[in-house]
């Protein structure tokens, strides 16, 4: 079994804002993944964890082919109406429903942390790449660099206490998981750098809606109770306001482009 069970539970609950508030806070991933691929359109790109689409949208205008695959499925029917050119389904990460050496590209922004075995989400992405063909990861820079860690320790402390050894949000990003775990796949590293990025909410309701929103804090919510996970996160994001009444987080995502 893998993870799709378990998270599209999490991360359908409220698509709108999570389509249209959060999801675009990846946005300095996208554009920097896009930049180090130059997809011409002979590529076909898988993306996964592909959420509502957005990455997806952007990567159509290249030409290539796209096909996205998420947990949830209210979030691919977002996609579809987002990106209608590109194919997108439901399915689980570690069980890839497509035959070896499909895809050219296949990319993982901040989704392949929730994969219920980490390892056989990425030696899926290998079985599924042709020879040659590349993967991009995002996930978080490292804990120092990301303001938005508070946030991330407010929704933790409302969190079930996690079994012995169960991986944090920057479990791969310490000591350069991420990197030695693809290199003990049979991938090799072509790059990793850490992209600067802005999160700005125009106000905490728009703040607190797109932070609400994220399939960690809804389990928050089952566990703790909406009043409790919202004062948490309010509390947390206090000192991120601004005079104007914007919320401002500066963080890094760390990219990781590999090749099979």
């Amino acid at each position: 079994m893998g993870s799709q069970a378990t998270q599209a539970l999490l991360w359908g609950r409220s698509p709108q804002e999570w389509s249209y508030i959060q999801e675009p806070t990846g946005q300095a991933g996208y554009d920097y993944a896009l930049k180090e691929l130059k997809l011409t359109t002979k590529d076909k790109l898988l993306d996964v964890g592909c959420g509502s689409g957005l990455f997806a949208s952007q990567a159509l205008k290249t030409g290539a082919q796209i096909t996205g695959l998420d947990a949830t499925e209210v979030l691919i029917a977002e996609a579809k109406k987002r990106a209608s050119a590109a194919t997108f389904l439901s399915g689980e990460m570690e069980e890839l429903p497509f035959t070896d050496a499909s895809f050219d590209v296949v990319t993982g922004f901040n989704s392949f942390q929730y994969a219920a075995s980490v390892n056989n989400a990425f030696i899926e992405a290998l079985r599924v790449l042709k020879p040659g063909g590349r993967l991009v990861v995002m996930i978080w820079g490292n804990k120092e660099d990301c303001e938005a860690a508070t946030y991330l320790k407010a929704v933790g402390s409302m969190l079930p206490p996690p079994p012995p050894g169960a991986p944090g949000p920057f479990a791969l990003t310490e000591n350069h998981l991420l990197e030695t775990t693809l290199q003990s796949i049979g991938f090799k590293i072509i790059s990793n750098n850490d992209i600067p990025t802005v999160w700005d909410f125009p106000d905490t309701t728009t703040a607190l809606q797109g932070l609400l929103s994220a399939g960690p804090a809804v389990r928050a919510i089952d566990h703790s109770g909406r009043e409790k996970v919202q004062e948490a996160i309010t509390n947390a994001m206090q000192p991120y306001v601004q005079s104007n009444g914007h919320v401002v987080y500066h963080n890094k995502f760390r990219v990781v482009l590999a090749s099979k």
